[in-house]
């Protein structure tokens, strides 16, 4: 009996190694890894991206910058709405001025970045829409925009240190400030490394 159930384990081994969507599968994550080495969350990187890189497509630098952007735009107004909420009922609770404060300063932040990440957004898709006219007028935009929000959730953060705000709601919002700006991070790195690409074979182009 353990004779058969190890034969049929072998060969269902050997099936699966040759199935071809599993290799596919292995192709995308292993080109969706090296596009975020430049990235400092890498592991982060790849669970966003991974999702849109299948056996049939294997998105282009400029669509996974795009992705990634978009993504951080979404998590950063989820983020926004749970600060709010998190901080209308705490706030209920305690009439802890100081708290209120300090949340508050938070939410404008957030709000700011969210700002800052949907013009990122928009101009990108310009960027898309007008090919070489004004690349780099949209390329500079994009990164000081980025830029801004990453220091506004930092800014955010900071605030949220504040001794006033109680563990627990400490940590849940600022597990969620941190997730916004990593992905911010890793967005403005892949931008950055396809705009690098983009100005790279436009030089091999040029005779």
């Amino acid at each position: 009996m353990a004779h058969t159930i190890l034969s049929l384990l072998t060969l269902f081994l050997a099936i699966f190694s040759l199935n071809p969507t599993v290799e596919c599968h292995s192709r995308a994550r292993a080109y969706v890894e090296q596009q975020c080495r430049s990235t400092l969350y890498t592991e982060l990187c790849i669970r966003t991206l991974l999702p849109f890189a299948s056996k049939t497509n294997a998105p282009a630098p400029e669509q996974l910058a795009r992705i990634s952007l978009t993504t951080c735009l979404v998590k950063a107004r989820i983020t926004k709405a749970y600060v709010n909420m998190v901080a209308k009922e705490y706030f209920n609770k305690t009439k802890n001025a100081r708290y209120h404060e300090a949340v508050t300063d938070c939410l404008h932040q957030i709000n700011d970045g969210v700002n800052q990440i949907t013009q990122s957004v928009k101009e990108q898709q310009r960027m898309v829409h007008d090919g070489e006219k004004d690349f780099s007028w949209h390329e500079s935009n994009v990164q000081s925009w980025v830029s801004t929000a990453l220091t506004d959730v930092t800014a955010c953060l900071d605030r949220i240190s504040d001794k006033a705000i109680g563990g627990k709601e400490k940590g849940m919002i600022k597990a969620r400030v941190l997730n916004v700006k990593h992905l911010a991070s890793n967005a403005l790195a892949l931008f950055n490394k396809f705009t690098t690409r983009h100005r790279g074979s436009r030089v091999i182009k040029t005779p």
